[in-house]
């Protein structure tokens, strides 16, 4: 397991001017002293080759893995050009949740539709999408990604669960067994960072037996970045003493 940091995490700041995404980048680094990180693809101040090599060489030069593209709209719009910023930044991931919810009996077999023909771009691309499960749309658990699954059968659609979408251990082991990056979401931080709450350890407990990126993303906008690092020192210690008692 390595720890992401998503630029979601800081989108007020980032939409307000107050941090532009190469200072991201550096606060990722030498702040917050992640693994990797994910790009929103909407904080992208422009997508001219010359920025986008610029933020890919930064990201070397600070020792940040490039973990995924994150795309709310890749289902609706913009996956072909979500697959291209993709490739262009290195990244081997597009995280997207599925389209939204709807009454119509015809809506999942267009989704599933969609999801064939952009996983077949995906392929050519060698970029692997990963479905996120999310409220109000249509995979919202488990049992919505194993039926996805099947319906779309292709090897570059892969899954980026929650710990609270996992489901019972059976359900949590086929999702996780298909995924390729994890986000926690962490809806209050000093809870979070603190020592006597119970959502880091149930967060390590789902996780326990994924070795990929875990992305901690932060809820509370308003929250202190140091909030936030206590967050992630915390998570990565209960990670280090749950590896440390398991059996051999």
């Amino acid at each position: 397991m390595k720890i992401a940091v998503s630029s979601a995490s800081f989108a007020n700041a980032i939409a307000g001017g107050s941090l532009t995404q190469l200072e991201w980048l550096d606060l990722c680094a030498n702040e917050l002293e992640a693994d990797g990180v994910v790009f929103e693809t909407e904080h992208f101040p422009r997508l001219d080759p010359d920025y986008i090599a610029q933020v890919k060489k930064l990201a070397v030069d600070l020792g940040l893995s490039v973990a995924a593209v994150s795309a709310g709209d890749f289902f609706s719009g913009t996956g072909p050009a979500s697959l291209e910023l993709a490739v262009a930044l290195g990244a081997p991931v597009v995280a997207a949740p599925a389209l939204r919810a709807s009454d119509d009996p015809a809506a999942w077999g267009a989704f599933a539709e969609v999801a064939r023909t952009l996983a077949a771009s995906a392929k050519s691309s060698n970029v692997t999408i990963a479905l996120r499960p999310a409220p109000g749309t249509l995979c919202e658990n488990a049992a919505d990604l194993r039926r996805f699954t099947k319906d779309v059968d292709s090897a570059w659609l892969r899954f980026a669960p929650e710990p609270a979408t996992l489901g019972a251990a059976g359900d949590g082991e086929a999702v996780l067994s298909k995924a390729v990056i994890a986000f926690c979401p962490i809806e209050r931080l000093a809870t979070f960072a603190g020592a006597g709450d119970a959502e880091a350890p149930a967060a390590i407990r789902a996780l326990a037996r994924f070795r990929g990126f875990v992305v901690l993303e932060r809820r509370e906008v308003d929250a202190p970045r140091d909030a936030y690092h206590r967050a992630l020192e915390r998570f990565a210690a209960l990670r280090a003493s749950s590896l440390e008692l398991r059996p051999a």
